[in-house]
């Protein structure tokens, strides 16, 4: 198949993709027309609940194997849309419409570099793709449920918009749910036991806390206060207030030290992790993909924003077509040319890396 007409059809199945519903937890749909694309082009393929997979016609359990993988589930469409989300039109060199940026077009990407790939006899790692659903949810149902499922991978290129720059490290998430705990008391009445109040402090706490060490790639660990709740009419002093905590965690530390310490110091009187699964992932600058992508000019840097990588146990690396800021934004869009050098970028990418010489 010539790169241009696989490039064309990468495109054409991103716009079907965009006109089918595919919010996380319900991407059947979506699923089946990957399941098209395999079979129109007489590729073997899997299917696990709304996961698409496949592995490369000569896959050779002897050598070690690379992922490709990029997400079909959405978020619902924001309220700011001024077009319908669920029609692909093309304007301005731009294909909008929802989750065209985020992750369409590094899908479509990754599965036309892997169908230029299908049946090559002489890579030095065997392919593995995935389309994966409830990455926006982080779901269970989606690449976590896969990695048994799959052969071992050992590295790992995860699909998301980072105008194809090396995205060789990325942040983990832990949010914590806290309680300041006070004295319950009608408001005309003296209290020296306000949770409110005792919460000024823990804030303040939370705002100056600093973890020491320090990521290369990512910088430091950045820790904010979200939520906040408490009481329930005016004349009532809460006995408690209910906070909200997200944790960015850099590969400087693992969520389970980070749970360790906050458990250890915070001044709080209970806080408590929803999930420790979601682990900050790097990748080392002299791994030959990375060698290979600064080779061709791409630039290496640390991604602050929370992606499949975060389910993997192996070396990983986040790059595709598009842009995180446009990433569940209004009248999301990608550039069709982003598209197009997405492709050409990734197979030139995985030649210089893998393939014989």
């Amino acid at each position: 198949m010539k790169l241009k007409e696989l490039q064309n059809d990468a495109i054409d199945l991103l716009k079907r993709l965009i006109k089918t519903q595919s919010f996380s937890g319900e991407e059947d749909k979506t699923a089946e027309l990957l399941e098209g694309w395999f079979k129109e082009k007489e590729m073997t393929f899997y299917r696990h609940l709304n996961n698409v997979w496949a592995t490369n016609k000569y896959f050779d359990s002897s050598k070690p194997s690379l992922l490709l993988n990029s997400h079909h589930d959405t978020v619902k469409p924001n309220s700011a849309y001024t077009r319908d989300p669920f029609e692909p039109e093309i304007e301005d060199g731009k294909l909008y419409g929802l989750g065209s940026n985020d992750a369409g077009g590094c899908l479509v990407s990754l599965l036309a570099t892997f169908t230029w790939y299908y049946l090559a006899k002489d890579l030095n790692y065997n392919l593995i793709f995935a389309g994966t659903g409830e990455e926006e949810i982080n779901g269970k149902n989606g690449i976590a449920c896969m990695l048994p499922k799959m052969p071992k991978i050992d590295v790992a290129i995860v699909g998301e918009p980072t105008l194809m720059q090396l995205a060789i490290a990325e942040k983990g998430l832990i949010v914590f749910d806290a309680k300041v705990m006070g004295t319950p008391s009608h408001a005309a009445h003296p209290n020296e036991n306000n949770a409110i109040y005792k919460t000024a402090d823990v804030l303040k706490w939370f705002e100056k806390f600093d973890f020491p060490r320090e990521s290369k790639a990512l910088g430091k660990v950045k820790l904010t206060v979200t939520q906040i709740n408490a009481g329930s009419q005016h004349n009532v002093v809460p006995g408690h207030v209910d906070m909200v905590i997200d944790v960015r965690v850099n590969d400087a530390y693992s969520n389970t030290e980070i749970n360790q310490i906050l458990q250890e110091n915070a001044p709080v009187d209970k806080i408590t992790a929803r999930s420790l699964r979601l682990n900050s992932s790097s990748i080392a600058k002299d791994h030959d993909l990375i060698k290979a992508g600064i080779a061709l000019g791409m630039e290496t840097y640390g991604s602050p924003t929370l992606s499949d990588q975060a389910m993997l146990n192996c070396p990983s690396l986040k790059l595709g077509p598009g842009d995180s800021t446009r990433s569940h934004s209004a009248d999301e869009f990608i550039y069709i040319r982003e598209i197009e050098e997405g492709i050409d970028t990734y197979i030139k990418l995985l030649g210089k890396a893998f393939k014989n010489k």
